[in-house]
């Protein structure tokens, strides 16, 4: 098991209180109980210090999993300085660890606006950076908006999440992305794991959490059927509750119908769902004329990366009151004809708002991903074109090995009979 990460020097910061930070050395270390494969990585990466000399900044929710990914790090000689990725992520506890004991720049508060959290991404990025790691694009875009003037000297990227690629791709089009970035969030241990498994544990956990609500017998409306809908849909199809699924994308769509989900459009969906979950990556998933089609008690969860899949203006509009806080991370927005809509976490991420997102479990293996990524990239980075580009298959395979040797499980390897077969074109039937 990995070492504590050796204390260093104080570090700039904009946290809430530092005297958090003895909870948030044992919320940091509970969690790292549940990493064996990010403390591999981190093993391996404090014998042979791929990152010495080199300035990794990072936009990344400040959470005890993502801490473990910090003093990773660090330990691999880098000097590290990290912001949050969402206003409403940050566990205060974990970011005063990483000051006051880990010696880590950090600047990021729970319940932030909008304008600090945008100065929060621009202090970090005051030092200049050799190696980049974001979740959601908002580092690398404001890098580009506010601080092209850094961008010569950074090396590289890592992306961690399936908004933040999009968004990248869109920049690269544009011609408008000077950095080469390898999408993390596109390996196969990351999509299977994090989307999946730990976005559709996260999410309805959330819903448990913040509602107290019964699923079990409940309609629940799963916008969007990627990898994080899936997710969404099993977990809530295993707690009892009827599942309907809505998306644009026909495949998805036929996918949906032949495991058994109900399929049908949001305005036929909005009148017959008790819980409503947005796990699209795009805007306006749920509209005005939604909300004032939906049931009393209707719960509104977004895990979609950014508060917009949900039309909170729309419901704001729609509300003659609303009542904060009926329970933690829970508004409730009566409408004239005395129906209420309940929304979580403010339409923003309801699994980090309302929930503790993703178990540690299941960001052990993004977490390796990236950590493993940016090393490749210290090394390699230098040689790429700016652009968006795949994670080498290698980094995947080392983190899948990684992961199966801490279960405990092993697994057929290959012959030079079978690899030479697999090679070739000229043996038929």
């Amino acid at each position: 098991m990995a070492k504590r990460t050796t204390k260093r020097r104080s570090a700039t910061h904009d946290v809430a209180d530092l005297g958090l930070a003895p909870f948030g050395v044992r919320h940091i270390e509970w969690a790292a109980r549940a990493m064996p494969v990010l403390g591999q990585v981190r093993e391996r990466f404090a014998a042979s210090r791929p990152l010495a000399g080199l300035r990794v900044v990072g936009c990344l929710h400040v959470t005890a999993e993502t801490a473990n990914l910090v003093r990773t790090f660090a330990d691999a000689g880098a000097d590290v300085a990290l912001c949050a990725a969402n206003p409403l992520s940050t566990q205060d506890d974990t970011a005063a660890a990483l000051v006051r004991e880990y010696g880590i720049a950090v600047h990021a508060r729970a319940g932030i606006d909008r304008e600090t959290y945008y100065a929060h991404i621009v202090a970090v990025l005051e030092g200049g950076a050799d190696l980049v790691v974001d979740d959601g694009c908002d580092l690398i875009s404001t890098l580009h908006a506010e601080r092209a003037d850094l961008l010569d000297h950074v090396r590289a990227g890592t992306e961690n999440t399936t908004t933040g690629v999009v968004r990248l791709r869109q920049m690269a089009a544009a011609g408008a992305l000077r950095i080469p970035v390898l999408a993390v969030n596109d390996t196969r241990t990351k999509r299977m794991f994090d989307n999946r498994y730990g976005t559709g544990q996260s999410t309805v956990d959330a819903v448990m959490r913040a509602t107290n609500m019964l699923l079990a017998g409940r309609t629940v409306v799963v916008a969007g059927f990627g990898y994080c809908g899936r997710g969404v849909a099993e977990r809530a199809r295993g707690l009892g509750a009827h599942v309907v699924v809505t998306e644009v994308d026909p495949v998805k769509a036929l996918d949906a119908t032949m495991q058994g989900y109900t399929v049908m459009p949001m305005a036929d969906a909005a009148p017959l769902g008790d819980v409503f979950v947005t796990v699209t990556g795009n805007r306006d998933v749920v509209t005005g004329d939604h909300l004032r089609a939906m049931k009393d008690g209707a719960v509104l969860a977004n895990s979609g990366h950014f508060d917009v899949e949900i039309d909170v203006r729309a419901l704001r509009e729609l509300a003659e009151s609303v009542v904060p806080a009926v329970r933690p991370h829970v508004d409730e927005y009566v409408l004239a004809d005395g129906r209420r809509l309940l929304l979580l976490a403010d339409g923003r991420l309801a699994n980090l708002g309302a929930a503790e997102g993703h178990p540690a479990a299941v960001m052990d293996l993004s977490f390796a991903d990236q950590a493993l990524a940016i090393a490749w990239l210290a090394e390699h980075g230098g040689g790429l074109e700016h652009g968006v580009h795949d994670v080498p298959e290698a980094v995947g395979a080392d983190v899948g090995a990684l992961a199966l040797d801490a279960l405990g499980v092993r697994i057929d390897a290959l012959t030079d009979v079978q690899r030479a077969y697999l090679g070739s074109w000229d043996e038929g039937s």
